[in-house]
């Protein structure tokens, strides 16, 4: 085999050509280059990046919990007046009772949790539909945030902020750089060394034949590049600033539910019931729960999206949370998942939200008005979409079905094993 076609084959574990494994991040690469032209430089300064995490966690935060409703077949609009409404309860909560801020935060997840088990339980087992229910629950709580706050911003103490605008704090001795920050960075190139050698060492094992060795060197040392380069971005802000604690949170969410879906059964029962519903539950899926378990977790992560803006905002208003479902679901479909359900990932999902976040970005950058900016991206957002499903019709590269390849192993299956035949079943002694 040719260096070429090594290159081609596994660089990040495709099969397909480079574009097609490449294409959304070559995207989000030109969307940075572009606007890195175009603004003389600022778009890759620290305190931009550090600005570009701090103001759009909490979109890519919902952005997760939208993944997996969509995957399921659902849809959410509800998140952005659920964010709000859990908002101004933590708010007056700890304004009205002196609450300690952790224990209001504790009481923001609990309303999210019993929130979003509200929405799950008529969707999973009354079976009305979730665009239904969850647009009456976006006028339900938009209402309630307005009512329990009379329309007016309540501020939030100076402790519950660092969620929303705290930043790693500077400790051992001065080199310049955020020490925990340069730290967390080289805990994830190690991480990445770490995972490359044991994924080598597993193909061995089991006999198959692993890429070659310059092939993970150079994959190794282009992850390894992005990481150092990131880290020291964030690491050289000025002074009190650094990777910010709602960064911290997003990343250890992405984490946690990319290993959920792609490796528990219970994650891959959710795309299995959005693949083919009948299927999954004849293979002993139980629909209900599994509808109402991503209802509820969207409750929980749109809870905490709220109150991390709430903590950056300094105060909970009457504002908060306009059409934050429209850019999580934006994020959600340039990111690959499918209209249908049963197709998406996580980290796709977030280099969705994040080639939007950065469009967005660059754009005010260039000075360009708030009315011209969602032009953009509305039009962005269409022409994406639909050229991707104008391709993928004709069998061409397909930029949405490229975005998971460099992320992910395989897409979780939807796969369901074979039902026996009432004759074969009839044959077989029952189990006591």
């Amino acid at each position: 085999m040719s260096g070429l076609q090594d290159l081609k084959k596994n660089l990040f574990g495709g099969t397909t050509s480079v574009g097609r494994q490449f294409g959304m991040i070559f995207t989000l690469v030109a969307i940075i280059l572009l606007f890195e032209v175009l603004t003389d430089g600022l778009t890759l300064t620290s305190g931009n990046l550090i600005a570009v995490v701090s103001q759009y966690s909490y979109i890519l935060i919902l952005a997760i919990g939208m993944l997996m409703v969509i995957v399921a077949g659902h849809i959410d609009l509800s998140v952005g007046s659920v964010a709000a409404f859990v908002g101004i309860v933590v708010a007056k909560a700890i304004q009205n009772f002196d609450l300690p801020w952790p224990l209001g935060i504790a009481l923001g997840l609990v309303v999210g949790a019993l929130i979003g088990a509200w929405q799950g339980f008529w969707v999973a087992y009354v079976g009305v539909p979730a665009f239904i229910v969850t647009l009456a629950g976006m006028l339900l709580f938009r209402g309630g945030n307005q009512f329990i706050g009379n329309a007016d911003t309540v501020p939030v103490p100076e402790g519950f902020r660092t969620i929303g605008a705290g930043y790693l704090p500077e400790v051992g001795p001065a080199t310049g750089y955020n020490n925990l920050t340069l730290l967390l960075g080289l805990i994830a190139c190690l991480a990445v060394a770490w995972r490359e050698w044991r994924s080598r060492k597993t193909r061995q094992e089991m006999g198959a034949e692993p890429a070659p060795l310059w092939i993970s060197g150079l994959r190794l040392a282009v992850m390894v590049g992005v990481i150092i380069f990131a880290t020291l971005r964030f690491a050289g802000g000025r002074v009190g600033t650094s990777l910010p604690v709602s960064g911290i949170i997003l990343i250890g969410l992405v984490l946690i539910y990319s290993f959920y879906t792609r490796n528990t059964v219970s994650g891959r029962r959710i795309y299995a019931v959005g693949g083919n519903a009948r299927a999954a539950e004849l293979s002993g899926v139980k629909l209900q729960r599994v509808n109402f378990f991503v209802m509820t977790n969207m409750g929980i992560l749109a809870a905490l999206a709220g109150m991390i803006f709430v903590a950056r905002s300094a105060a909970s208003g009457p504002q908060d949370g306009l059409s934050w479902e429209l850019d999580a679901i934006a994020a959600v479909f340039i990111g690959g998942a499918a209209v249908s359900g049963g197709l998406g990932t996580v980290s796709g999902s977030i280099v969705g939200g994040l080639v939007m976040a950065l469009l967005n970005n660059g754009l005010q950058l260039m000075g360009v008005g708030v009315d011209l900016v969602q032009m953009i991206k509305g039009l962005v957002l269409l022409f994406a979409v639909a050229l991707d499903v104008y391709n993928k019709s004709q069998g061409r590269f397909s930029i949405i079905d490229s975005i998971t390849r460099p992320f992910r192993r395989d897409e979780p299956p939807a796969a369901v094993p074979p039902v026996e035949s009432p004759r074969q079943t009839d044959k077989t002694p029952a189990a006591g």
